[in-house]
């Protein structure tokens, strides 16, 4: 929980640094557009890579398949949507990292990686059963 909270105060002041610093190099008119054109061009790729992940998954489902990697890869291309739709150069680099099928993938086989998934044998209870007919279970 620490994380989120120094995450959500540090990316900010990151942002503002870097206002600070591009505006100066290249003015606050051009900052400013480049912020407006990122955000639009990448809510657009982010709709088409959208676009071919459903497609993806319902090749997936036809084929009797479990589409896992696309329900993933969808999660991470809305998430990156909305990185971009935020003001910022920091949150679009991550946008755009995670838009990119190449660095989507390295970026979801690394964290993966790292989720490994809990398995509790204790609330499992192994053995068998014997299915009785009775003809008092017959009742019409």
């Amino acid at each position: 929980m620490n994380s989120v909270i120094f995450s959500i105060i540090l990316i900010p002041i990151i942002e503002i640094y870097l206002f600070i610093k591009i505006g100066s190099q290249i003015g606050a008119f051009y900052t400013i557009s480049l912020i407006f054109i990122t955000a639009i061009v990448g809510v657009f790729y982010a709709r088409y890579e959208g676009l071919n992940t459903i497609k993806s998954g319902i090749s997936q489902i036809i084929k009797n398949e479990l589409p896992a990697y696309e329900i993933i890869s969808g999660a991470a291309i809305a998430f990156a949507a909305l990185m971009l739709m935020m003001p910022g150069f920091v949150t679009d680099t991550i946008g755009f990292l995670l838009i990119f099928p190449i660095t989507r993938k390295i970026l979801l086989k690394k964290f993966s990686k790292n989720v490994k998934p809990k398995r509790n044998n204790e609330n499992f209870i192994d053995g068998e059963f014997e299915d009785i007919e009775n003809d008092n279970d017959k009742k019409l």
